[in-house]
Order: structure tokens, then sequence, then C-alpha cells
């Protein structure tokens, strides 16, 4: 049964009842709200619901540091990015800091990003850097959308680092989506268009006069700006014209720099098709012919209204749900287009429609997406607000997000090394999208990884990371009373009410050790609170130890 579906069985509108012949059945409800603002209930409900989706996992401290605030001041503090960006990522692999040796002018502990190597191995090293690098960002992000969207844009510009190669490369690329991923979204497109692991990846380095190379130029219109709908309708002629605009970039591989080669570039005048309205692009020749052609044809391209209705609809599969039908296509992705392209394709209008709208907080909407990896990983660190070693202490640290990754990897996601160019199938491949999230494989995997945080956790250079559950009981409002510990829980970790049966059985079986009475957890927490010996903590970690497992063990726990 599909999440929407569980919350309108046995349910049916007016609007139903009107349409529906008296021997038919009723389909099941979709929404039919759309982006008008939100006016109902604003509570830690709505503020847990909208941080699961803007950020990995919803911490309790940061739920409570915006429970005082009302809606629009949650959304736009959420868009609105104050912390500085972090340090880059260092040298944390091993190898001889010897003369003559790879990467010998390096120290251990030192940035390696600005420091051009094209020996392999090393690239591979940084690579893997990266990606441990990027892990420990993400745990440590602000209160912010900013890791979600930089997560969200590297899939949509789909390279792979094990192809492009070159670490510092992979890096720059993501230093370029850090800075665009809530600005101008055109802007980003320009800029990645000249990026130096975007021409590895789709050969724009190799597009010649004479040799024309139609990768970018087709995946530019197909993938990154128009997509593949009923409302895109560029033409094969389209690619190869686009391609012939693009010639004459190169890659200068001893300055890690994009160059461009007039002698390289095709300078005929480049005619679109009635889809573009005809569009000649004027062929130019010199050294300012590359940037010329390149901006005509991001105005060309940029003027398609399809444009977007396709970028909102990938925000909508990534915040809201995956499945787009007419209802939503009218009332929710038409008029946010309308706002994107109104302000010329500036992300932060759009998304805060999105996020501040009737149709977000639809009861329909909520709990209705199952987690990523990410979410699964990095959102239960944050949310148990596991302990991380100081960041002074570099290599503890990134052995410690290089195991965190590796889960990942057996999850699902390889960060920034999709299965191909479309990025990662949950996010378009129809129509399972993120139900492919979950496999027979990936679900075990979930479950082994968060039971093995609960258990005995990871310890690197003597530094244990492990979920404290009675830490995080401590943080709640009323610990001692095991109905209150188990409801407060449920409300931070689940997007989903269990029934007052199991919540009964989790309750009596975990807390209360198979008693019938609830003073046999009242009186052992209060014997931990005022005498936190060894013993005392045992009793009650072994219980609440229990109790997470379980939770994190069901279904449920896979929603967002």
């Amino acid at each position: 049964m599909d999440r929407r579906d569980f919350f309108t069985v046995g349910k049916s509108t007016k609007k139903q009842a009107a349409h529906a012949k008296a021997h038919e059945t009723v389909t099941p409800a979709r929404t039919l709200s759309g982006i008008n603002p939100y006016t109902g209930i604003w509570g830690t409900n709505e503020i847990i619901h909208l941080l699961k989706r803007t950020m990995f996992g919803a911490k309790k401290m940061d739920v409570d540091y915006f429970v005082t605030r009302t809606m629009n001041q949650v959304v736009d503090e959420l868009l609105m990015p104050t912390a500085a960006s972090p340090a880059p990522p260092v040298k944390e692999y091993t190898t001889s800091t010897q003369p003559g040796t790879p990467d010998a002018n390096i120290a251990q502990g030192s940035t390696w990003v600005n420091d051009i190597n094209n020996d392999g191995t090393v690239q591979s090293q940084r690579r893997s850097s990266y990606k441990k690098w990027w892990t420990g960002v993400m745990i440590n992000q602000d209160r912010s959308i900013r890791e979600k969207m930089i997560f969200l844009w590297t899939d949509h510009f789909g390279n792979e680092a094990d192809e492009v190669g070159v670490g510092n490369w992979i890096y720059t690329q993501h230093s370029t989506i850090r800075q665009n991923c809530l600005g101008n979204f055109k802007q980003m497109v320009r800029n990645i268009t000249l990026d130096l692991s975007m021409m590895r990846y789709l050969n724009g380095y190799l597009n010649t006069a004479s040799a024309p190379d139609e990768n970018f130029g087709r995946e530019l219109q197909e993938l990154f700006t128009m997509g593949k709908g009923a409302g895109s309708q560029y033409t094969e002629q389209d690619v190869k014209e686009a391609s012939k605009v693009l010639t004459g970039w190169q890659i200068n591989t001893n300055t890690y720099q994009t160059i461009f080669t007039s002698s390289r570039h095709s300078s005929v005048d480049k005619t679109f098709s009635a889809f573009y309205n005809n569009t000649v692009i004027t062929g130019r020749t010199g050294a300012t012919a590359g940037d010329l052609e390149l901006s005509d044809l991001m105005n060309m391209i940029f003027a398609q209204n399809e444009v977007a209705k396709f970028i909102v609809r990938k925000f909508y599969r990534w915040f809201v749900y995956y499945e787009i039908d007419a209802a939503t296509e009218a009332n929710v992705i038409s008029p946010l287009a309308d706002i994107f392209r109104t302000n010329n394709y500036e992300i932060k209008p759009v998304l805060a429609a999105l996020f501040k709208s009737e149709h977000f907080y639809d009861v329909l909407n909520q709990g209705c997406i199952i987690k990523t990896p990410l979410d699964i990983v990095i959102g239960s660190l944050r949310e148990y607000n596991v302990n991380m070693p100081l960041a002074s202490d570099w290599a503890t640290s990134y052995s410690l997000w290089n195991t965190l990754y590796s889960n990942m990897i057996l999850q699902g996601v390889n960060l920034h090394d999709p299965p191909n160019v479309a990025g990662m199938p949950a996010y378009y491949q129809e129509p399972l999208f993120h139900e492919i999230w979950i496999t027979t494989d990936s679900l075990p995997k979930r479950n082994q990884f968060t039971d093995l945080m609960a258990n005995s956790g990871y310890t690197t250079n003597g530094f244990k990371m492990q979920f404290d559950f009675v830490a995080y009981a401590k943080t709640l409002t009323n610990p001692g009373n095991p109905n209150d510990l188990v409801e407060e829980t449920l409300k931070y970790l689940y997007r989903m009410n269990l029934s007052p049966q199991v919540k009964q059985q989790m309750k009596t079986q975990m807390l209360l050790s198979g008693q019938q009475y609830d003073y046999y957890w009242t009186n052992a927490w209060s014997a931990y609170i005022a005498n936190p010996s060894t013993a005392n903590f045992n009793i009650i970690n072994i219980r609440v130890r229990d109790l997470f497992r379980y939770l994190m063990n069901l279904s449920e726990y896979q929603l967002s």
C-alpha cells in the first residue's frame, strides 16, 4: 500500500463522492492542495517534517531552536546559510614525503586541494579523501538546507569521480556547487559547463570544430536543463548545433584551468529548431568567441518554459514526493515554475514558496519519503548527537568518516560517484523512484549499521563512535516516565503514528523488562540520576538500547 493510500483508506472527499458512481470503488485521494501559504497548525510536528526534508535528520536541539519561531522565520533561516565554508580536505592518506616521491610537497594534515599532481595513485587517494571529508561536513552541517542542496546538485550534474580521475577537479566542482547551490541556477549551469570535472567527464575538452563531440551538448539539454518530458521538444539537430557552440574549450593539465583555443572553435552560424524559435547563434572568432556563444546558448535554453518546470519537478521529488499527477502539475509545479522564471532562475524564491505552502505540510506529504542512505547514516548520527573527534584530530576523524562513507556505499550511495550521468535512479527511475532505496540487500545493511552503532559502535585510535541512548533520553522532557519516554522518542524519530497497543508492548517488553508496572522503569531511572554508577547505568542502558534498536529495525523508521 502506498504511504498516501494509508492515510486515505476509509476516507473520501466531497469532490470524490461527487465524481464517483454508485457502483464504483472510490480511489484513495491524492492531495489537491497548492502553493497557497500554509495557515494551519505550526508546531513541533511541522518543524520536524520541514527539518527532516531539508537537512539530514531533525536534531532535537535544532527543533527546540526553531520552535519559538514562525514558519516564515524558520524557512527564511534555512534558506540563508550564514556559517563559513568548511576548511578544505587534508592529506590524511599515507604517502611518502621524501623528495622525489609523488606527493612529497604536501605534509600530512595539510590541504592538497591547490596542489597540482598528475600521479594516478595520489589522485585516487585524494578522491577518497574528498569523500571522507564531505561525509564529515554533512555531519557537522549548520542549521540550513545548504548540505542537502549540495547533495541534490551533485547528483543532478552526475559526474563520476572515479571516471574524472583527478580529486582536485572533483573538489573544485564541489566548491562551485557549494557557492551556487542556493544562488542562480542559470549561472550555476554556465559555471558547470566549463567546470574541469564536467569537461573531462562528458568530453568537452575533446570538442573541436573538425570533430564536434555531442556528449555534453546532449546532456546539457536532456539531463541538466530541459529534461525528457512532453514539453521538451529539442531535436537531434539542436544537440549537434549546441555541440558546435561549445567547441574550443580545453583543460590545461599543468595549471588545472579551463582554457579556450579559438583555432579549435567552430565559427559557423548555429541554427536551432522551431522548438528554440529557429534561433541562430552567430558564429564568432577570436579569444572571446567561446564566452559570447556560450552566453547566447544559455539565453536560448533558459528562454524555454520547460527548464523551470523540469527543475521544479526535481525539487518536488527531492523534498515532497516522487509521484507527480495532473493535480500536482497544475497546482504546484506550474505556479512554482512561474516563480522560478519570474525571478530569473534564482533558487531561493521557488524553494521558499514550496516550503511555505499548504501543499508541503499536507498530511499526505508527511512521512511518505523513504530515507536515503545519507538520511540513515548521517541523519542518525546527527539525531542522536553522536560525539565525534575534535577537528584537530584529523587522523581519527577521517578514519571514522571513511567508516560512515563505506556504510553509505553498502546501502546504495557512493558520494560523487553515481551509477551514470543521470544520477541516482531513485530520483528519475519510473515508476519506483525512491522505493529503489529499499531492497533485499540494502535493508539488512541499514539495520546492521544501526544495530552496530547501538551495540558496540566503531573505535579508532581509542575514540569510540557510538549511539548513546541514555544521553539522548536525558534530553527529553520526562524520561523517568516510560510512557512519556516512548511517546516523545517517537515524535522525534518517527513520521508515522503507532497504535497504543504497539507503544504499550514496547514499553512493557523493553523499558519494564516484561514487568507490569511503570515504576520498574521510573525507579531504575531515578536511581541512575541519583547515583550514575556503572551498575545503575547498565540497568537503564540495556533497556533503552533494546527500545531504540527495536524502533530502528521497524519499517516505519525508514520513512521521512
